[in-house]
């Protein structure tokens, strides 16, 4: 426990409700604003991506023994489903046996975590909005409209879980010597739905991530508690197959008559979806310092947005979580410190997971349907099973261990280096689970 202090987090989506537990139990006096409705009085769709939870996400969970709850709204996902443009299906599991990701709906989880912080404690300020903060002081400025009169709202420490547009980073980037920067994809996205069948059993395999890869576009989709599927479209904004170019019912009909003729039992309302869903665009943001003095810091989203591809927003937030309470237990009352070494130990892990997340992109939209890459896959599974103690495929680093991103980004890249060569041998094809691979691959690695 630590001495108590009032602490404001601004933000009540995940990452922000998961903290206020966190401090909570530290012997904090938490409060949590957010300028939305409550999440459990509206209706949540059109605009989301369901999560994937990983080691990094579970271990947050576990460590305030929150894990058990979490696992009752989730599917575990086991392997992609990659369904190509000529109707062959193809599997591709992620990691050994019984490993797996969870889907879970953004919605179903934030509305679970509200209600868990607040059986901890919590208190939740909703529909109010939060203009700017004093950083030397912790003090924030609500107020109904951005010109208006404001109140201010004095704390000991205030947390910036705001999300990529963060109001408390906006203050903290006024500063000199303060970076940052922020990167549009030229990607956007919407999402669509797949309805359980009339008698409730799921349309395609709820246990899989399912992948339609079509170069620079794809589709995916993960399932949800009643068997239903929410899929979402990945896209480029302008040009040829894109978003701006699907501009009426028999442009967008022809479209996925083309590209995706098997989703058209299983998508029956896609053009009520498709023109009524928002679209929604993608952003990479980074930014340094994301503390200032002992009285605020940023985590989650407002520190480092990424894109979606490697279904590590979320748990490169709850891991920022983790992180921070490790420093709390160590430094107790020294919250410079605890500030400090928090932003330095992460940034680079936030930085890597950026990268990666970037990079996946390409591989599940077009390399999921490349030949080669589907070889190099089957090798590296086929050398991990036979050495486990020298080769971790970089997905299962990433996903199944605790081990830093920025150390398995680079670990990733030194096999992938080791492949290339691999599948440069004479006959691999043929000969790709031999004795002779396996030992150009150990030599490699010496």
């Amino acid at each position: 426990m630590q001495t108590p202090q009032k602490i404001a987090v601004v933000g009540s989506g995940l990452v922000g409700t998961l903290l206020a537990i966190y401090l909570k139990r530290a012997g904090h006096i938490v409060h949590v604003y957010d300028r939305s409705p409550d999440i459990r009085t509206v209706e949540f769709s059109g605009r989301s991506i369901n999560l994937v939870m990983s080691n990094r996400g579970w271990k947050a969970l576990e460590d305030v023994g929150l894990d058990e709850e979490i696992r009752k709204i989730g599917i575990p996902v086991d392997k992609r489903a990659i369904h190509l443009q000529d109707g062959k299906l193809n599997y591709q599991y992620y990691g050994k046996e019984g490993e797996a990701i969870f889907s879970l709906s953004r919605g179903v989880l934030n509305r679970k975590m509200v209600d868990l912080a607040e059986a901890e404690g919590v208190e939740f300020f909703f529909e109010r909005k939060i203009w700017d903060v004093t950083l030397a002081t912790a003090t924030l400025w609500e107020g109904e409209t951005e010109q208006g009169d404001w109140t201010e709202l004095k704390y000991d420490k205030v947390f910036g879980a705001d999300g990529a547009f963060s109001r408390i980073r906006h203050r903290m980037q006024r500063q000199s010597m303060f970076d940052y920067s922020q990167e549009f994809m030229k990607i956007g996205y919407k999402e669509l739905h797949i309805p359980a069948n009339a008698d409730g059993s799921p349309k395609i395999d709820i246990h899989s991530l399912h992948i339609w890869p079509r170069g620079n576009f794809m589709l995916m989709g993960l399932a949800n508690l009643d068997n239903s599927f929410t899929c979402t479209l990945f896209m480029p904004i302008e040009g040829e197959n894109s978003f701006e170019s699907l501009t009426n019912e028999e442009k967008l009909v022809s479209f996925f008559a083309t590209y995706f003729p098997d989703t058209k039992d299983v998508i029956p309302d896609l053009v009520r979806d498709f023109f009524r869903n928002p679209n929604s665009y993608l952003a990479i943001m980074k930014c340094f310092p994301w503390t200032f003095n002992d009285k605020i810091a940023l985590i989650g989203d407002s520190a480092h947005a990424i894109v979606p591809f490697y279904g590590h927003g979320m748990n490169a937030g709850f891991e920022d979580i983790t992180i921070l309470n490790e420093l709390m237990q160590q430094y107790g009352d020294d919250w410079d410190r605890i500030f400090k070494e928090y932003e330095i130990s992460r940034k680079p892990n936030a930085d890597a997971i950026a990268e990666l997340s970037r990079r996946n992109f390409e591989e599940m939209s077009a390399k999921t349907a490349d030949a080669n890459f589907l070889l190099q896959k089957k090798i590296e599974k086929w050398f991990s099973d036979k050495h486990p103690e020298k080769w971790m495929p970089l997905y299962s680093r990433v996903t199944f261990s605790l081990q830093p991103y920025s150390e398995a980004m680079a670990i990733g890249d030194f096999q992938n280096e080791i492949m290339q060569k691999v599948l440069k041998m004479d006959n691999i094809q043929e000969s790709w689970n031999s004795e002779e691979v396996e030992n150009k691959i150990l030599e490699l690695l010496e």
